[in-house]
Parts: C-alpha cells; structure tokens; sequence
C-alpha cells in the first residue's frame, strides 16, 4: 500500500511538473559603450558637425556624448522609444533648449563651421537659418499671407510689396499649398483643414530661405492623406535643403529619409542608410526596436 501510495504520488509530482512551465531567465541587458556609435555617423560634406554632445535637465543628463555629422541637403530621421533624447538632440540644432531654465548644453555644435553656441552668436538669425516645423500645427491667429509674410517681414527680407508678394507666392509653391488657398489669402489661417497649417508651417519657415528644417513629429497629429501630402513635400525640400525629422513612425523613416539614427536611453546606438537601418541592423538594440520586441 506505501508503495502503491509513493508511485501514485511521485506520478502526480511528474504530471504537475510537466504542466508547470519552466521559469524564464531574463535576457542579459546589452551594454551600451557610451560614445559609441555602429554604423556610419560621419559625412564627408557636413552641414552640421556635432561632437561629444551632452545635454542635462539640472543635474540628470539626458544626451550621453553623442557625435554625428548631418550631411549637405540630406534627410535623416531620428528613431527610437518615448523618452530616448531624439527631440532634445533636435533642439540642440537651433537653440530651443534655450528656452528651458534647467536645461544646460555641452560639446562642439557647428553649423558650416561656426559654433552655434558662441555667446556672441545671433540666435535670431541662426533659427532663420535652421527652421522648425512642430508636432502640431501652430498658424499665428492671422491670415494665410500674414503667417508666410511674418518672417520675411521681421527680418527684413522683402523692400516692397510685390517683393514680399513673390515670397509668399514662391513659399506656398514649394508647400503645396498655393492652388488651394490662391483665392483665399485673406482668410483666417486657423480655419484650415489639419494638415493645410502643417504644410502653411512649413511654408512660414521656407520663406526666410532657411539652408535646415528641423521636423519634430510633424504628421502625428494629420490623418493618412495629409501625412502623405506633408512626405511628398519632404521629399521635394530635400533638393534645396537639409531636413531633420524626428518620427515614432519607422514606416514614415523608411519612405521619406536617407539615412536614420537610433536613439536608445540618450545614447546614440546606430547611424545608417535608412534601408541597411531596416533590413540589416548592426546593432542588437536597433534591430530589437524596429522589430517590435520594444518601444
């Protein structure tokens, strides 16, 4: 009878284990080398050159000595998770960070050489030079020629009305957006369709013939066709101008940009041709990401 009872029961322990699954061990954490970049970080035409970068909010750093070129009339996304410093690297390029009390910048900047945190330098005339286009549309409460006019105005750009005509003419063109509002240059630019401001932002910014576009999520808030119609006109700028662009979509990176770098914890993990980024990774971090295992 013991034994009956022991065999029983010594059946059951192995039934009860086959059903228990095994317990998982959790992956090693990759290292990250900080400093260190996979892929091809450097241009051999730079329009920006940027070395040993350091951004900090007070006492946390929230860029880790981050180096990268950003090459003459290129477009390059910026990829990676909520929180990885891609914006706040975007905003190193025309002094945003400015604007934060807390927020300190270290490292060499140079745009065409010069260093865009000289304390000489003209803030005003560098964000002239590099352009921003925001996460939503954000049309001055003016009419449509007044928002593209607004720049060419302060910065004294146009001497005479027809002048001042063309920029806003030329500038709508190069946005896409002149047939549709031709008629309508008077009218409230707030009352615009979504996607109609993003595209007038980005003829505001045009106008003062800026040589960089800086692109912060500029289709989250826009519907399918209007984010469509915002990458065609990225795909046209880019013949005249350097573009920047920060996406939380990797179908939008892969369509509209040359090359993409992975942001990952205010590290810069990998810096390729947008398709070796997407087909062939060097990096265990960057093909973790665009495959779904995280973000």
């Amino acid at each position: 009878m013991n034994t009956l009872n022991t065999t029983v029961s010594n059946e059951a322990g192995l039934q009860n284990a086959a059903v228990t699954p095994a317990k998982e061990e959790r992956p090693a954490e990759t290292v990250i080398e900080e400093g260190q970049t996979v892929g091809t970080p450097f241009s051999d035409d730079p329009k920006f050159r940027l070395r040993n970068v350091e951004v900090f909010y007070g006492a946390d750093r929230a860029i880790k000595n981050i180096s990268l070129d950003i090459a003459r009339n290129e477009v390059i996304a910026f990829i990676g998770p909520s929180g990885c410093g891609k914006s706040t690297f975007l905003r190193c390029l025309n002094r945003m960070n400015d604007s934060i009390d807390i927020c300190r910048v270290k490292g060499a900047l140079h745009l065409d050489d010069q260093d865009i945190y000289d304390p000489k330098r003209d803030v005003v005339e560098l964000r002239a030079r590099v352009g921003m286009v925001f996460q939503k549309p954000n049309p001055f409460p003016k009419s449509i020629y007044d928002n593209v006019a607004y720049g060419p105005r302060i910065h004294g750009l146009a001497n005479r009305k027809s002048d001042l005509d063309d920029i806003v003419e030329n500038s709508l063109r190069k946005a896409g957006l002149w047939n549709e509002v031709k008629d309508r240059l008077d009218a409230t630019a707030t009352g615009m369709s979504g996607g109609q401001q993003q595209r007038l932002c980005i003829a505001r910014a045009i106008a003062v013939s800026p040589e960089v576009v800086l692109m912060d999520e500029p289709c989250s808030a826009l519907d399918p066709i209007a984010t469509a119609k915002v990458e065609e006109l990225i795909a046209e700028l880019s013949a005249s101008y350097t573009i920047v662009i920060v996406t939380h979509s990797m179908q939008q990176a892969a369509r509209v940009s040359h090359r993409t770098a992975y942001f990952h914890l205010g590290h810069l993990v990998e810096v390729n041709d947008t398709d070796k980024v997407f087909t062939s990774p060097e990096h265990e971090l960057t093909e973790s990401y665009i495959t779904g295992r995280f973000g």
